[in-house]
């Protein structure tokens, strides 16, 4: 199924990873239930989704206020990203995304602008075999303010040296096209693993 692209002519793209580029959600997920159950917290798949591009930390923190916990930051985010790591080899690209990917890969620069931490968003690409792809990766903890504030992706286009103007952003949460739109950047947005099902079924 073909993703259009809104017109013009764009200087830079940047990628959101996962859900994105890296259909890694379902992964995440799995993780993120299996490890806050221990710690008597609940995430729904909702909100889970809703919160797509959010750091770790400031997720942890979140469900922990909104259930009146006290949890354990560090040691959870290290847990939740050892499970990940222990079912990254199921995962796959998301492929209306690397179909676009391959299209201009050497024509223009890419970066990914993600809320996962370095080491996370480097072994995605790394098992996916698109790492050497990106100039550069703006993640968790090289920004102050995260999506939906616009820093993340300003800061992705001064690496590269673009202006806001000419980057085209993709993203999968409506968080992430919100920090686009407020750097000035043109979006697309990738269907949820669900939404892309019902694309296909529908033909």
């Amino acid at each position: 199924m073909k993703m259009k692209l809104p017109e013009g002519e764009f200087k830079a793209y940047l990628f959101d990873c996962d859900g994105t580029i890296c259909d890694s959600m379902p992964l995440h997920y799995v993780a993120w239930k299996k490890v806050l159950s221990e710690y008597g917290c609940h995430f729904e798949e909702e909100l889970f989704y809703a919160w797509g591009g959010m750091p770790v930390v400031e997720i942890i923190s979140s469900l922990g206020e909104r259930h009146g916990l006290t949890l354990p930051i560090a040691e959870i985010q290290l847990r939740k990203e050892e499970m990940f790591y222990a079912h990254l080899s199921q995962m796959k690209a998301v492929p209306e995304v690397l179909e676009h990917i391959h299209a201009q890969y050497g024509q223009i620069p890419f970066a990914v602008v993600s809320g996962s931490t370095q080491e996370s968003v480097r072994a995605s690409l790394t098992t996916l075999s698109l790492l050497d792809r990106f100039e550069t990766l703006v993640c968790a903890g090289d920004y102050i303010n995260s999506k939906p504030h616009p820093e993340p992706y300003l800061m992705a286009a001064e690496r590269l040296g673009i202006a806001p103007e000419d980057c085209l952003v993709f993203e999968d949460t409506e968080m992430g096209i919100e920090a686009a739109t407020a750097a000035g950047m043109a979006s697309v947005k990738v269907p949820a693993p669900w939404e892309r099902l019902a694309l296909v079924e529908a033909f």
